[in-house]
């Protein structure tokens, strides 16, 4: 299945998308926080990133999903900082402290073209939200440089609708979280407003441009939405809802990992719900609640669980 970039590029459109999305940064709209400073001056809010993108590595991964990384690995390029403040954000290092260097386009470019000839299967830009020009400039080169691979959209949630739709026909693999189903809960663990209806609004544009996960004969991803829900504590992420709102309002076919990862780091143990891991009933129960809402294309990896 040819990368759906490379129709968008051959019509001419994908010059056009650059310019629209380098001018969101002149008034910083590109996500939902709408920070409203110029990041082409190098002005800098809560992203903490001005005109270049900064990386904090890049290489195979094969810690992710099945879909992904088939035999030779995702190749993901990890972006330094993010749109979020998670307390308890086991990446904190690179999302909050801010390892990482700057770098232009081209050597992001020559990134993507490296992770290509090292046989990955796909680009997985980790944390994107905040540098999506940054991103479309870097494959507008690398198409030049015989660049051909799928590119994944791995992100924390908080994405702006009118954003995304600058991807469409560009991305064929969104991976977003669906961290929160309680604002309350998302203001204070993560620093953000409004997130279950952003995030929602996002997830159901994602689907309308990818739709459910197609993969190839060998099982490897090509097309669709990848959903991910990290179980809380307590019941913080607000799981059931979440399940809920795929079911009825995405897809019963939507690929879901369920992950059961959380521990303690960064700043969870400042919060008195956050300082344990999360039990095995409480996983056992998440698991249980996606299929009761008919949900059962869960990760392979978690195939343990099922009934």
């Amino acid at each position: 299945m040819e990368a759906s970039y490379l129709k968008t590029y051959r019509a001419g459109e994908l010059s056009e998308r650059i310019k629209q999305s380098w001018a969101l940064l002149e008034s910083c709209c590109l996500c939902p926080r709408n920070c409203a400073v110029n990041r082409l001056e190098d002005k800098r809010s809560v992203c903490r990133t001005g005109r270049k993108a900064v990386v904090s590595s890049y290489g195979p991964h094969f810690g992710e999903e099945p879909p992904l990384v088939g035999r030779r690995g995702s190749g993901t390029i990890f972006f330094t900082w993010c749109n979020l403040r998670c307390q308890y954000c086991q990446n904190y290092s690179i999302s909050q402290l801010g390892e990482g260097e700057e770098v232009e386009d081209e050597k992001l470019a020559q990134m993507m073209l490296s992770l290509q000839a090292m046989g990955c299967h796909n680009i997985n830009f980790v944390s994107p939200t905040h540098v999506v020009p940054q991103i479309l400039s870097a494959l507008s080169i690398a198409i030049k440089g015989g660049f051909r691979m799928p590119l994944v959209y791995n992100t924390g949630g908080y994405d702006s609708v009118e954003t995304l739709q600058l991807l469409d026909g560009i991305f064929d693999i969104y991976m977003p979280d669906m961290k929160y189903s309680d604002e309350k809960v998302a203001r204070e663990l993560s620093g953000i407003k409004n997130y279950p209806q952003v995030n929602q609004d996002a997830v159901k544009e994602m689907h309308r441009q990818a739709g459910d996960l197609v993969v190839d004969e060998h099982g490897v991803a090509q097309r669709g939405i990848i959903l991910r829900h990290l179980v809380l504590p307590q019941g913080l992420a607000g799981s059931e809802e979440t399940f809920r709102f795929l079911a009825q309002e995405i897809s019963k076919d939507t690929y879901l990992n369920i992950m059961d990862q959380y521990h303690p780091c960064y700043k969870a143990y400042d919060h008195p719900q956050l300082g344990c891991r999360i039990t095995g009933e409480e996983y056992q129960e998440a698991i249980q609640l996606a299929l009761h809402y008919g949900l059962r294309r869960l990760d392979a990896r978690r195939a343990w669980v099922l009934p």
